[in-house]
């Protein structure tokens, strides 16, 4: 926020798109409350008025692109009048975004899980990156294209190999020479490294289709984060072994076989690595208490004890890190030239950085893209069978997120007095408008329905939502958790949930009471 507050003193402007007037929303310029799941139809109607009146870049479309003129054809058919009628948002809101985007020097936007979180989420996202590749607002000061994560090194771990399909750098595991290069690093045969895995959703289906028998969970608590609980729940059930590293129980430590006591992040060290691609170093504050390890340690035994002590024979974290360098040297995300020793010094390195006598790359696509010609791709964003589908149905759009006072599933921030006091249990945003529909007051309990279950939580009265919108915050376990109704459709690229549109009805909730005598 201090950054945002900076710019409008600056006379920059801030446009929030969002279902949800969120406190950002409110110090926003102009506010947009966007129909869910309809991102990418405005983006390609912004971008259809950019290209209508000449708001775009064209020395920087036919030097530094390709794929445009397919994008330009395919965004006439997005005029203001349909894309309104879509999207909920007003034409004069269209073309003022389209102008104040469009005809600024410089222009920086920034997704999160909102747009990302969507059976359609990959198509929000191109769709936006294909407003700043139009513009020329990419590698250069004041301009670019950042995905905000939810967590400290969300960033980092995706750029090494945390995605069942991904090597150390941004290496594809399915490309013969980025698995020929992790192979020589690691020692091994190239035939020994995985194939492309299952995503973490994929997974449970898995375990439900017999596929994966065993199971080891580190630090996380997928029987509350995934969604579908119910099929989660009882896919780990039938499961042979589930073993679960973590510092609390939980409701998937409750169904483990096995429970190991890991560490706190003010127990660990290492690197974080954020937004801008800056690297940074974190110390440990304290060592793990009584029979407790370090998560890497617990890694490391339990590897000696299945053979394989001489792969991962480490004494320290820094040693790690040492073998990621080379590991994502060449690559997309190269750390080779970033030691801890300069980390320390300079306080923070920036990748790509390949050589210790290389500054880091504070600022990325200064001249080149990514891609084997150097040019960024356009990609085309359009309609499928599944964006028709749901057209006259009667129903509210359910949308989950977080609170300020709670983190991710709530294991830690239920524990601490002062959090669970401000937000001790889940509630249901409504619109005033919506709740009188259903006959719904300020704290009564109110049922929402899915395909994929029910859940019963208090009604909270806000004009800061649509009307057509529901939003539950999503930081509790077993009946609280919203992620029992929450969709396990999955985006067909990135294999995401759409935790952020589940089709839903809502209705006053009626204790069914039965008379045993």
């Amino acid at each position: 926020m201090p950054y945002i507050r900076q710019a409008q003193k600056n006379a920059g402007k801030v446009i929030v798109i969002d279902p949800r007037k969120t406190p950002t929303a409110k110090s926003a310029d102009l506010y947009v409350p966007i129909r869910p799941g309809t991102d990418w139809i405005l983006m390609n109607g912004i971008l259809h008025i950019m290209i209508r009146e000449g708001w775009i870049d064209p020395a920087f479309i036919d030097q530094r692109t390709r794929g445009y003129e397919q994008v330009k054809e395919t965004v006439t058919l997005f005029d203001p009048v349909y894309v309104s009628e879509r999207t909920d948002v007003p034409e004069e809101k269209i073309f003022q975004i389209a102008e104040w985007y469009g005809k600024a020097n410089t222009g920086i936007i920034l997704t999160a899980r909102g747009i990302e979180q969507q059976t359609n989420g990959v198509k929000n996202v191109l769709a936006c990156i294909n407003l700043a590749l139009a513009s020329g607002k990419i590698g250069r000061p004041g301009c670019g294209f950042g995905a905000v994560t939810g967590q400290a090194n969300g960033q980092g771990g995706r750029e090494h190999g945390q995605k069942s399909d991904q090597l150390p750098g941004y290496r594809s595991i399915e490309n013969a020479e980025h698995r020929a290069h992790i192979a020589n690093i690691w020692g091994i045969d190239e035939m020994d490294l995985p194939r492309k895995g299952s995503s973490a959703f994929e997974m449970i289906g898995d375990i439900a289709s017999g596929e994966i028998r065993g199971m080891f969970v580190l630090a996380s608590n997928p029987v509350v984060s995934s969604p579908h609980k119910g099929f989660v729940k009882e896919a780990f059930s039938l499961l042979d072994t589930l073993i679960v590293v973590d510092i609390f129980h939980t409701e998937t430590t409750a169904m483990a076989d096995i429970v190991l006591p890991g560490s706190a992040f003010t127990e660990d060290e290492g690197t974080v690595t954020n937004l801008e691609g800056r690297v940074i170093y974190r110390h440990a504050v304290q060592n793990p208490p009584g029979h407790a390890r370090r998560d890497w340690e617990i890694l490391c035994e339990i590897a000696a004890r299945l053979g394989k002590k001489d792969s991962f024979n480490y004494a320290s974290v820094e040693q790690i890190f040492q073998e990621l360098r080379r590991a994502s040297g060449g690559g997309i995300a190269d750390y080779y030239g970033i030691t801890y020793e300069r980390i320390r010094k300079e306080k923070g390195v920036f990748w790509p950085c390949p050589s210790e006598d290389h500054p880091g790359s504070p600022r990325v696509f200064t001249e080149r893209f990514a891609h084997p010609d150097g040019k960024a791709v356009f990609h085309k964003v359009t309609h499928d069978e599944a964006d028709e589908e749901e057209k006259d149905l009667d129903f509210l759009y359910l949308t989950t997120g977080r609170v300020i006072h709670h983190y991710l599933t709530g294991v830690q921030t239920r524990r601490t007095v002062s959090s669970n006091a401000k937000c001790k249990e889940p509630y249901v945003e409504v619109h005033p408008l919506t709740a009188s529909k259903f006959g719904l007051s300020e704290n009564e309990l109110a049922e929402i329905k899915t395909s994929f279950g029910r859940m019963v939580c208090k009604v909270k009265l806000t004009t800061d939502i649509r009307p057509d919108t529901l939003f539950v915050p999503f930081h509790w376990e077993g009946e609280q958790s919203v992620n029992q109704v929450v969709a396990s459709h999955l985006d067909p690229v990135s294999k995401m949930p759409g935790f952020k549109r589940t089709l839903a009805t809502l209705q006053k909730y009626e204790e069914v009471v039965t008379n045993d005598g």
